[in-house]
Order: C-alpha cells, then sequence, then structure tokens
C-alpha cells in the first residue's frame, strides 16, 4: 500500500542497486503464471509495455469486472489506483528496488505481502503469489478489490459520521484495518492517512470519468 518512498536521492540509490542487481538474471525474468489474467486494454501505444505508458484508466474492465465481484465500489478502486501510481511501475524496477526497501509494495495497487497472502485465502487466486504482481496488473487488481471486501467486512455496525464508508475504506488500505476502526469509530486520522485521503478526493472525479472508457 502506499508508502511514500524517498524519492530525493533515488537515482543515486538506483544506480547501486542496477549494479548489485545485473548479475541476478532470474530476478528480472516474470514469474510464470498459472491462470490466464485478463489482457490490458489496447492503447494508442501498444507497441509499447504497459507500464510505459501507465495509465490506470487502462485497466477499467478489470476494475469493473473485480469491484463487482469483491461487492465494492468500482471508482473507489480506480481512486486508489490513481493513488498508487506516483512510483514506477515498471516489474524490473520494483524488483530491484525490493533489494533496498525492508518491506516492499509490489503491482500496480502497492500491495504488500502480509497483506496479499491474507487476502488470497479461500480466494480463486489462492495459489497466485505476491512475487507475480508487478508482472501481473489484473492479479493486482483482482487482490485489492478482495482486499477493500475484506476492510469491509470489519468495519463496526455502529460508526461515527466523520468519515463516509468509502472513505474508511481508503484510510483502512494505506493504513491498516486496526487504524481504520479507530477512525470508524470518530478519531481523525493522522497527517499521512489524511494525505492519502486527500489523494482519493483528487482523483474521484478522473476516476468517474475512467471508468466509462
Amino acid at each position: 500500500m502506499a508508502k511514500r518512498w524517498a524519492w530525493v536521492g533515488i537515482g543515486v540509490l538506483l544506480v547501486g542497486v542496477l549494479t548489485a542487481c545485473s548479475s541476478k538474471d532470474t530476478a528480472d525474468k516474470p514469474v510464470p503464471s498459472t491462470k490466464a489474467t485478463t489482457t490490458p486494454k489496447p492503447t494508442a501505444t501498444a507497441s509499447r509495455a504497459w507500464y510505459q505508458d501507465y495509465d490506470p484508466a487502462h485497466f477499467a474492465t478489470d476494475v469493473r469486472r473485480y469491484a463487482k465481484q469483491a461487492g465494492v465500489n468500482p471508482q473507489l478502486l480506480m481512486a486508489i489506483l490513481y493513488a498508487e501510481s506516483y512510483k514506477p511501475h515498471d516489474p524490473k524496477f520494483e524488483r530491484q528496488w525490493a533489494e533496498v526497501d525492508s518491506n516492499p509494495a509490489f503491482g500496480i495497487a502497492n500491495m504488500h505481502k502480509p497483506a496479499f497472502d491474507e487476502t488470497k485465502r479461500g480466494r480463486d487466486f489462492a495459489k497466485r503469489r505476491w512475487e507475480e504482481l508487478p508482472d501481473n496488473p489484473a492479479l493486482a487488481i483482482e487482490a485489492a478489490a478482495w482486499h477493500l471486501h475484506d476492510l469491509a467486512r470489519r468495519l463496526p455496525a455502529k460508526r461515527a459520521d466523520l468519515y463516509t464508508k468509502d472513505e474508511l475504506l481508503a484510510l483502512g488500505y494505506n493504513a491498516g484495518g486496526g487504524n481504520m476502526r479507530i477512525f470508524a469509530r470518530g478519531r481523525t486520522a493522522g497527517t499521512q492517512a489524511q494525505s492519502y485521503l486527500g489523494k482519493i478526493h483528487k482523483y474521484w472525479t478522473q476516476s468517474a470519468g475512467a471508468l466509462k472508457s
């Protein structure tokens, strides 16, 4: 999930990472998939890799599909993808960054391994691996949708009116289910969580438009 990277000086650090990882050929190879996934919607730059012209709107079909399956608001799911688009989603870059990040997040929804492993239990993608997320946007969207579904089930029956349900789910996606429940009871989110919620609001209208494409 959204963990703001310290981008200042990232070029210098990444040069060292690329050098250290240059001999690890297998780290750059996509993990074989055991299940067919949805093909991203073709764009005007179809000759380029999807992550070289990344826009969450290109995956509107997957967002609508998996949001419906999980029973969550597709506009919220799309807004989360926009909020998480601040970093490059080149699979090679993600794996190399994981070499120096003690708690990396993978895929276009920036999901951490514990969240993915918990979410996949009993689901159609139960046999899939977190390590597949950088190469598989559809799997990342599916996992994010069901994670939101699970967060919704953890909301208390009686909630304060400080935040809407979708706002609470966005806060839970960013700050965790435990903090989400605290916010649901009326406590104001901290600076980082509130900043994330601000991004959701920023992309809300744009997300609605993307889903119509």
